[in-house]
């Protein structure tokens, strides 16, 4: 390693607690997404604010996965959290109206933070520094570059758990403010149960997948069932905003060869990462993996230019027209519109792409139907109803896209669950949509 920027290293390392002392009141701060948010940092942060030694702090932010003091009522009398895609604590912030939200497409994200954001700091959990002094930004490529080229402080969190990925945004020595060390595990997703209904969706899905597709998941049990219904297709290929475990499956067992994608062949691609601690080990130092900007990764345009895409995403519920709701329940907060839309659209502008919005036909022990006659009064349309392709349920696929109102009303209400079909049909000749 080099002796200058070790030296470097060296009086720029203090901890957490120095770090957080260093942010100043009415700063605007920034953390990049779920396992790139520097927990020690915060955690000192949180019981600064909550302590009142800081006032009028804004801590931008997505995805928050581990719980923090940073992210309490007590705290927010000094530091407000502003969401740009919510965790269970955003979540909780926004709906108790002690934090704020930024509506926006995660693409759109670096773009709008060049162009109107202040950013006194950013706050990251980065890799460990190479010999060439340099740091990775690991899981979340997302939008590091934009924010460390706006900020006029970077403060770091070194942490030896965080992958070294190769392509991810990289920070040498000479541009960092001030550093810490904190030894902790990154956020892991808990194993997923998948249940038979899952398991059906999954198997209807991948039926329509062919080989050498590129495809794109997002979480959950019924993306991690489509993932393990996959493993006997051949030559795939993964552009996808979230990178899972599932995916990793799929690469060992050679489902995935990324040997047909037209951009980036041979590579996966991704531009954030949450798994498990396999999937860590698997990323750190892989020159398979492309962990690129979301402004590139999400992208409709450069998504469309992959023959046969395939994009799977999840939702709340649907009503007759189409209209996808993903990200609120009624008016009550959920997360955001993520890459949802912009994938539903690449994929559509694909050749011989397909879009599936998967979720199980009901909700509440079989009390809610998924699929209604419109959606809940105050809910957020995350997918337009000119944008969606196929809907799908345990009870099969719905495809929208150039169907008419009566026809998609039709298509919708063959795959709610059956006590709920003489109720939908009701409801839709009462609204003169059935024709």
């Amino acid at each position: 390693m080099n002796h200058q920027d070790q030296k470097l290293y060296e009086q720029k390392k203090t901890t957490a607690e120095a770090v957080a002392a260093r942010i100043r009141s009415g700063w605007n701060c920034y953390t990049d997404i779920s396992a790139a948010i520097p927990p020690a940092i915060m955690e000192a942060l949180g019981k600064r604010a909550a302590e009142g030694k800081i006032h009028g702090v804004h801590w931008n932010s997505m995805l928050d996965l581990l719980p923090t003091s940073a992210l309490t009522p007590e705290a927010a009398k000094g530091l407000t959290p502003v969401s740009w895609f919510s965790g269970a604590g955003m979540r909780m912030a926004v709906n108790e109206g002690w934090g704020d939200l930024v509506p926006c497409y995660y693409r759109d994200a670096p773009s709008l933070m060049r162009q109107f954001s202040h950013v006194d700091a950013v706050l990251a959990c980065v890799s460990p520094m190479d010999r060439h002094g340099y740091f990775s930004a690991g899981c979340s490529a997302s939008y590091s570059e934009a924010i460390f080229q706006k900020a006029k402080r970077i403060y770091l969190e070194v942490n030896p758990q965080m992958p070294r990925t190769l392509s991810a945004p990289q920070i040498h020595i000479s541009k960092v403010t001030a550093l810490c060390e904190h030894t902790a595990q990154l956020p892991v997703m808990p194993p997923v149960e998948i249940d038979p209904v899952s398991k059906i969706i999954g198997e209807l899905i991948a039926a329509e997948v062919p080989d050498g597709a590129t495809f794109q998941l997002g979480v959950g049990a019924v993306p991690e069932a489509v993932g393990l219904a996959l493993q006997d297709k051949h030559d795939l290929g993964i552009h996808t905003e979230l990178l899972t475990d599932s995916m990793i499956e799929l690469l060992e067992c050679g489902a995935v060869t990324n040997e047909c994608k037209p951009l980036n062949r041979g590579k996966t691609v991704a531009t954030l990462a949450f798994g498990s601690q396999r999937m860590y080990d698997y990323m750190d130092d892989n020159p398979s993996l492309l962990m690129l900007p979301v402004d590139y990764v999400n992208d409709p345009a450069v998504i469309a230019q992959h023959p046969n895409f395939i994009s799977i995403n999840a939702a709340l519920e649907v009503d007759f027209y189409g209209q996808v709701c993903a990200e609120s329940v009624g008016t009550r907060h959920i997360s955001g519109s993520g890459g949802q839309a912009d994938y539903v659209r690449g994929a559509v502008l694909s050749p011989g792409g397909k879009s599936f919005i998967a979720f199980t036909s009901t909700a509440k022990g079989d009390s809610i139907s998924r699929i209604k006659p419109i959606l809940t009064p105050g809910a957020i349309v995350t997918t337009h109803k000119n944008d969606v392709d196929h809907i799908v349920t345990e009870y099969g696929i719905a495809k929208l896209r150039g169907k008419t109102l009566s026809q998609r009303a039709k298509a919708l209400i063959a795959i709610a669950h059956p006590k709920f079909r003489e109720e939908l049909t009701w409801e839709a000749k009462r609204q003169n949509i059935m024709i």
